[in-house]
């Protein structure tokens, strides 16, 4: 019988989710044009069209080494309607900017919002999932933001025309405006540390001051992983244009997508009841071929099914190894596991184009997406020594003391 304590959908989590949903939706409304928006109505350079692009991943990374300090000790709700206001005022601000030095300053700030809001939608999720399905419960959260990731790119193209990005920002602001609404109703455990633990917390200037230890080894492994995804943010459209297979192209991350949320209910309840390695192995296997047969793709079906298998593989990845970071984690230090989680991720999303752009020149972009998949085969070395041996041994443990009780 199913205690109250092993509820997952309840009203709270649920609009947790819409939030999380609504702020990167409002994220992707945005970074999927502002590249063209930079060149075509601020006339800049490419380089600078960059930096405006990827300069709120900047933002985002400053937000998170704070938060996670700092989210146990002013609270998650606190900090949740301080990011979301922070990311709609710079978004309403984006209508005025003139000149790409304050586009620049702007986006840096929403960047802070975004980092800040997204940080706490996680950590609240983290502490209202009972512990028993913190795997399916990080699964369906992770779910909104698969679903943004589809949708946002669309309707932001969408809405974007002939260099004007008032309908993008415009639509941003409204969910924004939506999601403090729904703040304004959420009611997320009581997160806040005691006055004696927050001063304890607070002492010194060391790497436990802004990362999670505990989350170190698996959010090195994200770093590299989240590169892989990086390579199909930035280059999926010129390798798939390069090689007449637009149409492939077009819809890789729907097809992405699709096949993310159809894995994800299983992989998060095979993560509770048969332990990490039963999914995250097959994750990295599963990404690996994707990148592999895209690599050698020729025609538009091989692209959609890269995109299924990289669904299958990357999304379960980012899902189950976030989920495994919390695990590890100690209750009060759950939204610095995050915010470590997330930075490692931001960093390999934010740098990959720039390293994956000295390597497309030598190997071109087939070749980059093959090396790509041996760097997920030994991202999978890498976790077998760093944490599934440990799993493997804990499990086997486990085990033996079962059989020996029904002795």
């Amino acid at each position: 019988m199913t205690t109250t304590k092993s509820v997952l959908w309840t009203k709270n989590y649920l609009i947790d989710c819409i939030i999380c949903f609504l702020i990167n939706l409002a994220y992707y409304l945005t970074m999927v044009v502002i590249t063209d928006y930079t060149l075509h109505t601020l006339h800049a350079s490419l380089s600078v069209a960059g930096l405006a692009c990827g300069i709120i991943i900047l933002g985002a990374l400053a937000a998170r080494l704070f938060v996670g300090r700092s989210i146990e000790r002013i609270g998650t709700k606190l900090c949740l309607y301080v990011g979301l206001l922070v990311f709609l005022l710079s978004a309403i601000a984006n209508l005025w900017t003139q000149n790409i030095v304050l586009l620049c300053l702007v986006r840096f700030i929403q960047g802070v919002g975004f980092g800040a809001a997204s940080t706490a939608t996680a950590t609240i999720m983290a502490q209202m999932v009972p512990s028993e399905r913190r795997g399916e419960g990080t699964s369906y959260f992770s779910m909104f933001v698969t679903l943004a990731t589809a949708i946002g790119p669309f309707a932001g193209l969408y809405a974007y025309r002939d260099g004007d990005l008032s309908l993008n920002l415009m639509l941003s602001s409204v969910l924004l405006l939506i999601g403090c609404v729904l703040t304004f109703m959420l009611v997320p455990p009581n997160s806040v540390l005691p006055a004696t633990a927050a001063a304890t917390k607070k002492r010194g200037f060391s790497l436990s001051s802004f990362f999670a230890v505990e989350a170190l080894p698996l959010s090195a492994i994200t770093f590299f992983v989240s590169i892989g995804f990086a390579s199909l943010l930035s280059f999926i459209s010129p390798y798939t244009s390069s090689k007449g297979l637009e149409t492939g192209g077009k819809f890789f991350f729907i097809m992405y997508a699709i096949f993310t949320l159809l894995s994800r209910p299983l992989t998060g309840k095979l993560f509770d009841r048969k332990g990490d390695n039963i999914v995250m192995v097959p994750s990295f296997v599963l990404f690996a071929a994707g990148l592999c047969l895209l690599g050698l793709s020729d025609s538009n079906i091989a692209v959609l099914a890269s995109g299924a298998l990289i669904g299958m593989g990357f999304g379960t990845f980012m899902s189950c190894s976030q989920a495994i970071v919390i695990k590890l984690s100690p209750s009060d230090s759950i939204g610095k596991a995050n915010s470590t989680f997330f930075i490692f991720m931001d960093l390999g999303v934010g740098l990959g184009p720039l390293l994956l752009g000295k390597v497309i020149p030598l190997l071109q972009f087939s070749g980059m997406y093959e090396l790509l998949a041996v760097v997920m085969l030994m991202c999978l070395v890498s976790y077998h020594f760093l944490h599934g041996r440990y799993v493997s041994a804990h499990q086997k443990n486990q085990l033996a003391l079962q059989q020996h009780l029904n002795n």
